[in-house]
């Protein structure tokens, strides 16, 4: 019997992953990844490296992805909350552009497989958070690329969030509810929108 469950999002090459928890009054254990039980739900990826990041309350990381060497990430969070997010860049996909968003925490144990030819960033809605992700390529820095988190086309809407859309991905003019200034690297506050940004053939 498998121990994972994997469910497609509405958003096709996307895809919910739900450990089963086993506690008792000791704690708990989980398979956090088995092999077999992707390869049933027709997940055949093979995952060449494994990433950790600690980000604090307001940080977004976003949205990345790999243009000549695409990677399929599965992406988790051993502490705190997140809200996670993956755009269609495939060009013939029914939905390119769209997004698909869900809320990853410790607690709730989900994890979220992206495949190769989307972009992704996550939100921190918690004081920390540690992120853990596998990839399907190695990282490669000159072959970087990114879309402005705030786009309008993107309709994305990040919890807690608020702001006016100044024209570019600058994050000086938001915040979360509670004031927290939203944290973005200067590269993310660089890039342009989905219509000026890279798309992947052949990918759809």
């Amino acid at each position: 019997m498998g121990q994972i469950k994997v469910t497609e999002a509405p958003i096709r090459g996307l895809y919910i992953i739900e450990p089963a928890v086993h506690g008792d009054s000791r704690g708990y254990f989980m398979e956090t990844y088995n092999q077999r039980d992707m390869e049933e739900a027709g997940l055949n990826m093979r995952f060449v490296q494994d990433n950790q990041s600690m980000s604090v309350r307001g940080v977004l990381r976003g949205l990345h992805f790999q243009k000549q060497y695409p990677q399929g990430k599965l992406v988790r969070v051993i502490r705190g909350r997140v809200y996670d997010v993956a755009v269609d860049l495939r060009e013939g996909s029914e939905s390119y552009g769209e997004h698909f968003g869900v809320e990853l925490t410790a607690e709730n144990h989900r994890q979220f497989y992206i495949s190769e030819g989307f972009a992704h960033g996550f939100l921190v809605l918690s004081e920390e958070a540690e992120f853990c992700y596998k990839v399907t390529d190695f990282y490669r820095p000159g072959d970087e690329g990114g879309i402005a988190w705030n786009d309008p086309e993107l309709h994305i809407d990040w919890p807690e969030l608020t702001g006016t859309y100044p024209g570019s991905a600058d994050a000086s003019s938001y915040c979360l509810k509670d004031g927290t200034k939203l944290i973005l690297s200067e590269k993310d506050q660089k890039w342009l929108g989905l219509r000026e940004s890279f798309h992947f053939t052949g990918k759809a």
